[in-house]
C-alpha cells in the first residue's frame, strides 16, 4: 500500500514538474500570463519554471521572417497602372505590443504590415511616372518606404529590417499593346536595315560589275595588242621566207590548198582549166 501511495506521489511530482518547467530557446521570444494576464515579457532564453494550471507561457518566432505576397497594382502619376511584386523582410521587436496588437497571430501580423507596405507604395508611386519608378528612383523609394513603414509597423511591435520591390510589370491587358508596338518598332528597324543592306549590296554589286567591264577591256585590248604584234611578227617571218624562195613558197601553199580542197573522194570543184589554182598541174603536164 506504502509503494502505491509513493509511487502516486512521485508520478504527481514528475507530472508537476514537467508542467511548471519550460525552457525558451535563443530563436523564440516568450510571454509568461497568469489567468491570461501578462505577468512577465522577454524572458531570457534557457530553463525557467512557473506555477501549473495559473501560469501559461505563449511562445513566438524571434527570428527575421518574410512577408511575399501576391503582386498587387498602384497608379503612378501617370495614371497607368504597374503590377509591383514586393516582399519586406521583419521581426517582432516588442513581444509585448506584437500579441497586444496582433494577438500574438502571425498570419495577422502578416496581413497588418502588407497593408502599411501596399498604402506606402501607393503613396510613393502616385507621385513618380513609370520611367522614374522602374530606374531612376527606385532606390529612393525603397528608403523612404522602410523609414515609414517602420515607424506605423512599432505600434504592432515589428521592425521591418528591409523593404524591395522584385518586380515592376505592366498590366496583363496594357502589356499586349506595348508589346506590340515594340515588336512593330523592331520590325520597323529590322525593314530599315535590310534596305540599308540592299542598297550597300546593289552599290557593290555595280561596283563589281564596273571593275568586271574595265578588267575585261584592258584584257581585250592587251590580248588585241598581242595578237597584231605576234600577227606582225608571224607576217614577217612568212615574208622573209617567201623572199627566199618565192617559187618554192607558192608550190607549198598551193599543196596546202590542194589537200584543204580535196578531202574526201566525193569532192568535185569546177574551175577554168587554165585557173591559178591548177598552175602546177598544168607545169608538171607540160615538163618532160
Amino acid at each position: 500500500m506504502k509503494a502505491n501511495i509513493i509511487i502516486i506521489v512521485i508520478a504527481l511530482a514528475i507530472t508537476g514538474l514537467s508542467m511548471s518547467a519550460y525552457t525558451v530557446d535563443q530563436r523564440e521570444k516568450a510571454i509568461l500570463f497568469k489567468f491570461r494576464e501578462i505577468k512577465k515579457v522577454d524572458i531570457e532564453p534557457g530553463l525557467h519554471f512557473k506555477w501549473p494550471i495559473a501560469f501559461d507561457v505563449k511562445k513566438f518566432d524571434g527570428r527575421i521572417l518574410t512577408l511575399d505576397t501576391q503582386p498587387e497594382r498602384f497608379l503612378t502619376s501617370e495614371k497607368k497602372n504597374v503590377k509591383v511584386d514586393f516582399f519586406v523582410k521583419w521581426r517582432i521587436d516588442d513581444v509585448e505590443k506584437y500579441f497586444l496588437s496582433t494577438r500574438g497571430d502571425e498570419r495577422n501580423a502578416q496581413s497588418r504590415l502588407s497593408q502599411i507596405i501596399k498604402d506606402g507604395l501607393r503613396n510613393e508611386f502616385g507621385k513618380r511616372t513609370i520611367q522614374e519608378a522602374v530606374s531612376g528612383e527606385r532606390s529612393d523609394i525603397m528608403k523612404i518606404l522602410s523609414t515609414t513603414s517602420n515607424e506605423l509597423a512599432k505600434e504592432l511591435g515589428i521592425t521591418v529590417v528591409d523593404v524591395r520591390v522584385s518586380r515592376i510589370d505592366l498590366p496583363d491587358e496594357v502589356s499586349g499593346a506595348v508589346y506590340e508596338r515594340m515588336r512593330a518598332e523592331r520590325n520597323r528597324v529590322a525593314k530599315d536595315f535590310r534596305a540599308r543592306g540592299m542598297e550597300a549590296a546593289e552599290r557593290l554589286r555595280a561596283s563589281a560589275d564596273r571593275e568586271r567591264t574595265v578588267i575585261l577591256a584592258n584584257a581585250y585590248r592587251d590580248a588585241e595588242k598581242i595578237r597584231g604584234e605576234g600577227d606582225a611578227t608571224s607576217a614577217d617571218i612568212y615574208a622573209q621566207a617567201f623572199g627566199k624562195n618565192e617559187e618554192f613558197y607558192a608550190f607549198t601553199r598551193s599543196l596546202n590548198a590542194y589537200v584543204n580542197t580535196f578531202r574526201g573522194q566525193n569532192d568535185i570543184l569546177v574551175l577554168e582549166p587554165d585557173s591559178d589554182f591548177f598552175r602546177y598541174f598544168s607545169d608538171s603536164k607540160s615538163k618532160p
